[in-house]
């Protein structure tokens, strides 16, 4: 069923797999093959995903009733590599 909930999920996802795939994958191939395009290629829509959890975390923060704690914590996911999956599987999921 689509609800808004549904496309944070979907946001966080997309965000985190961009995330990972420039840290592991187009930032070695930047510095070792010495060759920038990955890093050109994933970076603007990583940073569009990045600016879109931080802004729908503001949005739900307050129907998901978070803590202070609990916010920094979704806050601080989307700069860790596989933060935003632990994130959803802990936050957002149960609230379905």
């Amino acid at each position: 069923m689509f609800s808004f909930i549904n496309i944070f999920r979907i946001v966080a996802l997309f965000e985190g797999l961009s995330y990972i795939l420039l840290l592991f994958i187009a930032t070695p191939i930047k510095y070792l093959a010495n060759n920038p395009q990955y890093v050109k290629l994933l970076g603007m829509p990583h940073g569009i995903l990045f600016i879109a959890y931080i802004v729908l975390a503001f949005v739900f923060k307050k129907d998901f009733s978070w803590n202070k704690k609990q916010f920094a914590m979704v806050l601080l996911a989307s700069i860790i590599p596989f933060g935003t999956f632990y994130i959803d599987k802990h936050f957002l999921k149960p609230a379905k």
